[in-house]
């Protein structure tokens, strides 16, 4: 069983190499369960600290035509798409989110058809395909239409991977991820960036600054929750998706004020108190426009769950990343 993961230095990217190395096996194109002999771990900087002999690591320009041709043979029979430009830097910096978000993805589907292996995909889309006037829950059926570059790109993907998945080049499956959070680390230019940033940096004794309004609805997933939803997604049988490639996921709908509350719940109000309100129009702008709940009705048919409460979801960040 041999696995492509790209964004493979990202969060998520490191979490679910991880996660595969420790499951051992999964079903391949065929649906057959088989151990998983190699990994290909792939973003721009080689992926640093993984020892284990199944991992292959390799780091280049994915919208480079002779990597993309290195990075899946006739051998590979799945595909986790994972890298991205974040949301901020996509919307300032056109030709790059273009490049990498579109092209980049254009360009391993088009790889893949011409090896004619019809390899398993898994790709990650985002909230942001959706904008305008929506309703209080978003059903499974509503009309994209993104508000951002961003957007406009997961959508181009979303469309494109159904579109390779009909003709039979790939059996594709697009998760739409909520915001996930709490993510460790520094921030970076993701417009959602905020919503971790509000539960990490006060855990951790810092000041952090809420750039859009208290009433803000995110619709959230813990880590953890994600990548066990990744590895749902490409287990489940082709025959199964009968409503579409492309899958609203379950998650946790919450206000801002919510989330701060369960952080006032797990820690403590001196803690709740290193948050700072600080409007930043450019960043409420893009997030007041994503949806702040999804029925998920599709997902949840097909097995695909979500985090109890949000309180948990710190509580599990502090496990896993103990105040320091």
């Amino acid at each position: 069983m041999n696995i492509l993961v790209t964004g493979a230095a990202g969060f998520l990217g490191r979490r679910l190499i991880e996660a595969l190395l420790q499951l051992g096996s999964l079903a391949d194109r065929h649906g057959q369960l088989q151990p998983i002999t190699r990994i290909t771990a792939f973003d721009r900087e080689p992926v640093q600290g993984i020892t284990d002999p199944r991992v292959l690591v390799k780091g280049g320009d994915i919208t480079d035509e002779q990597v993309l041709a290195n990075l899946i043979d006739a051998d590979t029979d799945s595909i986790f798409h994972l890298a991205a430009v974040v949301s901020s830097q996509a919307e300032s910096d056109f030709e790059l989110g273009m490049r990498v978000n579109f092209s980049a993805t254009q360009g391993l589907l088009e790889r893949a058809r011409q090896l004619g292996t019809c390899p398993k995909w898994v790709m990650t889309s985002s909230v942001a395909v959706f904008g305008g006037q929506l309703p209080q829950v978003v059903d499974d059926d509503q009309v994209w239409a993104p508000q951002s570059s961003y957007g406009t790109q997961k959508a181009m993907n979303d469309l494109l991977l159904a579109d390779y998945s009909r003709r039979g080049f790939v059996d594709g499956r697009s998760l739409r991820m909520p915001t996930i959070v709490v993510r460790p680390g520094k921030p970076n230019l993701a417009a959602s960036s905020f919503a971790s940033g509000i539960i990490r940096e006060p855990l951790n004794g810092l000041a952090s600054v809420c750039p859009v309004p208290l009433r803000t609805r995110l619709w959230l997933m813990s880590p953890a929750q994600a990548i066990a939803n990744l590895i749902h997604g490409h287990e489940l049988a082709a025959q199964r998706l009968t409503e579409g490639r492309v899958i609203n996921m379950p998650g946790l709908s919450q206000t801002v004020e919510q989330m701060i509350g369960a952080l006032r719940e797990v820690s403590g109000d001196e803690v709740a108190q290193r948050i700072e309100l600080r409007p930043d129009a450019s960043i409420e702008r893009i997030v007041g426009s994503w949806p702040g709940e999804f029925s998920a009705r599709y997902a949840r048919s097909l097995g695909f769950t979500a985090d109890e409460n949000f309180a948990s979801v710190i509580r599990q960040f502090i496990r896993d990343y103990p105040p320091q």
